[in-house]
């Protein structure tokens, strides 16, 4: 029979939920605080666990984060089960690797049916992770000679995540334990100086890799990262990346060479920044910003005034005279918050 650890300081709700699940013919483990969770989570091996966050000892997060750094219980599906309702919250759990959060008081149908799902898509991972065996009995150190073959493998393997315009994928302090892969969109990630300013440190757009941090480090996320418009994201943890990487040479060496463009695309625009003028800085970050994201002039460009000036880094209230004169100019025309550019290559020459 399935085994489920049920991890809950409360021993009316811990009974109760036992008690179903029980009835819905699971064998259910049940633990009073996280600490003594981590030992029966090891000592056990559940099918999976479902876990309340605010517990004496040892919080669910801390529960997580353990079990998610050993080899014999990081793959076991993790279920979060509390009252706290906070979006902060939901997006914490889920950001340390969570499968699911469900609120109390929670429906008894609910609960099953996250049950049920979860330990589907393990079957089905699992199904596929045999007949790939029987196929491909040893796996080649150069898998993924190039980093579109990863990419690919990121499409074919991972959770997809959609994020609506102005919503937060991750914030600075969170633990970086995801890299990003974006299928389709545009997010920016940035900084928040003590008066409260943003500072757009990068755009990335579809097909590009963001979230990186230290690889042999504990390091959090250093900036936040945001979705510009809706976008759709895949996922993957950290550690197996690392373990993809260091059987896959060529797509290592392919890996250094995108982190190493980045740098050099940041080293220019800190240059611009530093030392052209603010009509020059304008007309260069609208051209780039329509490069990055692959729009041909004709289209609108959908983005804030204010982030636009941040990667310029311009004052928002000189880069709205120097637009408006720009449109007098017949170099762009303004409709609302979105730009278009008239004349390409006037607006080059301005540069």
């Amino acid at each position: 029979m399935t085994k489920v650890l049920l991890i809950e300081d409360d021993s009316v709700v811990r009974e109760n939920t036992a008690e179903l699940l029980e009835l819905a013919d699971y064998t259910v483990i049940t633990s009073e605080n996280g600490k003594s969770g981590v030992a029966q989570a090891k000592k056990h091996l559940p099918d999976i666990i479902i876990c309340d966050i605010m517990m004496p000892e040892l919080s669910g997060y801390g529960v997580l984060q353990i079990l998610s750094k050993e080899k014999t219980t990081k793959q076991i599906p993790f279920i979060f089960l509390s009252a706290k309702v906070e979006r902060n919250d939901i997006r914490k759990g889920m950001n340390l690797g969570a499968d699911d959060y469900i609120t109390k008081p929670f429906d008894e149908s609910e609960l099953l049916s996250a049950i049920e799902s979860r330990l589907a898509k393990v079957a089905i991972i699992k199904e596929n992770y045999e007949k790939k065996t029987e196929l491909s009995p040893l796996i080649s150190e150069t898998e993924f000679k190039t980093l579109n073959q990863l990419k690919n493998y990121f499409a074919s393997n991972f959770e997809e995540f959609l994020f609506k315009p102005g919503e937060i994928i991750y914030r600075k302090g969170d633990n970086s334990n995801y890299i990003y892969l974006i299928y389709k969109g545009i997010i920016k990630t940035y900084k928040i100086d003590e008066q409260g300013k943003e500072l757009i440190t990068g755009l990335h757009k579809e097909n590009d890799f963001f979230g990186f941090t230290s690889f042999c480090k504990n390091v959090p996320y250093q900036e936040y990262a945001t979705a510009i418009e809706e976008t759709l994201v895949l996922r993957l943890l950290k550690r197996e990346l690392k373990n993809i990487l260091q059987k896959n040479h060529e797509a290592t060496l392919e890996i250094i060479d995108y982190l190493t463009d980045n740098v050099s695309e940041i080293k220019d625009q800190l240059l611009q920044m530093a030392y052209s003028s603010v009509r020059k800085k304008t007309a260069r970050t609208i051209i780039q910003f329509s490069e990055k994201i692959k729009k041909i002039p004709q289209e609108n460009l959908k983005i804030l005034r204010s982030d636009l000036a941040s990667i310029a880094g311009i004052a928002t209230e000189t880069f709205i005279r120097t637009l408006s004169d720009f449109k007098k100019d017949g170099l762009i025309d303004i409709d609302g918050n979105n730009i278009k550019i008239l004349n390409i290559d006037k607006l080059r020459k301005v540069m």
